[in-house]
C-alpha cells in the first residue's frame, strides 16, 4: 500500500460518523415535554393522597367500630352488674323479710305504685317522658330507674315551685299593699291569722327597704364619696342581708313567740312614728338575740326616710 491510500484511510478513520440524534429541538418541543413531566408528577401525587387518605378513613372507621363495640360492652356489662346487684338486695330483703315473718313484698311498696298509677310498660314510659320534654332514655338507667324518674317530673310538674318576689329580699310570702301593712295590737292566735301577719311584716320591711335604697341612690355624688355617705350605704346593705334569715322565718311560720311579740312591738310604734319607744324595744330585743340584731337597726333608721 503506498502512502497515499495510507492517508485516506486513516483520514476516513478520523472523521466522525453522522449523528442521528437532531442538533437542534424546537422550543415547544421543550415545553410539552415539561408539561408531560409535570403532569405525570402531578398523577403521582395525587394517587399517594388519595391512598393516604384511604387508609386514614379505614383506620378511623375501625377504630369507630372498637369504640362503639367497647361502649356496648361497657353499658352491657353495667346494666348487668345493677341488675345483679338489684337482684341481690331483692333476694336479701325477701330472706330478711321471710326471717321477720312478713310478706314478701314491702306494703310501702304497693302504696307507692298504686299511688302512682303502678306500673307502666316501657315503650308506654318511653313516650310519656317524650310528651314531657325529657329524654327516653339516660345512659345505665333501668327500667325502675326510668320510672322514678317520670314521677319525680310529674311530681315537679303538678307542684311548682313558688314564685318569688322582686323586692330586696326575694321572698315567696305574697306582699300586701301598704293601706294592709299595719299589724294589730294583739297577735292572732290562729294559724291562717299568724301567716297573714307574717305577710304584713315582710311586705312593711319590703316597704322600708325599697324607701332607704331609694333615699340613698338620690343624694349627690359628692355625699355619696364621703366616709358618712359610704357608712350609711353599708348599713342598708348589711341590714338587708341580715333580715334573709327572719324573711326565712315568716316563710317557715317557725318564728318563736319570745321573738315575734318584741317585733311586732317595735314594728307597730314605727308605724305609728313613735320612733323612741321602737328604739327601746330594739335595744331590749337586741340583747343576746344575734340574728335580728342588724335587722331591726332598719327600724331604727326609719326616721332617716
Amino acid at each position: 500500500m503506498d502512502f497515499a491510500s495510507l492517508m485516506s484511510k486513516e483520514i476516513s478513520k478520523a472523521k466522525p460518523e453522522p449523528s442521528s440524534e437532531k442538533k437542534y429541538m424546537k422550543r415547544a418541543d421543550i415545553e410539552a415535554a415539561r408539561v408531560a413531566s409535570y403532569n405525570a408528577e402531578q398523577e403521582r401525587l395525587q394517587r399517594e393522597r388519595e391512598e393516604r387518605a384511604e387508609l386514614k378513613r379505614k383506620r378511623d372507621e375501625d377504630e369507630a367500630e372498637q369504640n362503639r363495640l367497647r361502649d356496648e360492652k361497657r353499658r352491657r356489662l353495667a346494666e348487668e352488674s345493677r341488675a345483679r346487684r338489684e337482684a341481690e338486695q331483692e333476694e336479701k330483703e325477701k330472706e330478711r323479710r321471710k326471717r321477720l315473718g312478713l310478706s314478701d313484698e314491702p306494703a310501702g311498696e304497693k302504696d307507692d305504685q298504686a299511688a302512682a298509677g303502678g306500673d307502666l310498660d316501657d315503650s308506654e314510659l318511653i313516650d310519656k317522658l317524650r310528651e314531657l320534654g325529657e329524654p327516653a332514655r339516660v345512659f345505665g338507667e333501668s327500667h325502675k330507674g326510668r320510672l322514678k324518674r317520670y314521677r319525680r317530673l310529674v311530681e315537679i310538674s303538678s307542684n311548682p315551685p313558688k314564685r318569688l318576689t322582686d323586692g330586696p329580699i326575694p321572698t315567696t310570702l305574697e306582699l300586701l299593699p301598704e293601706s294592709e301593712m299595719r299589724v294589730p295590737d294583739k297577735i292572732p292566735t290562729d294559724p291562717e291569722g299568724k301567716k297573714y301577719m307574717f305577710r304584713q311584716l315582710a311586705s312593711y320591711f319590703t316597704l322600708v327597704l325599697k324607701e332607704w335604697e331609694i333615699a340613698l341612690a338620690q343624694r349627690d355624688d359628692a355625699v355619696k364619696q364621703t366616709f358618712q355617705g359610704k357608712q350609711a350605704y353599708n348599713a342598708m346593705v348589711q341590714s338587708r342581708e341580715n333580715m334573709r334569715p327572719l324573711f326565712k322565718k315568716f316563710e317557715n311560720g317557725d318564728i318563736g313567740e319570745g321573738i315575734l311579740e318584741p317585733v311586732v312591738e317595735i314594728v307597730r310604734n314605727a308605724q305609728k312614728r313613735r320612733y323612741v319607744d321602737a328604739n327601746d324595744g330594739y335595744l331590749t330585743l337586741s340583747i343576746g338575740k344575734a340574728y335580728v340584731h342588724l335587722t331591726l337597726d332598719l327600724i331604727k333608721n326609719t326616721h332617716y326616710i
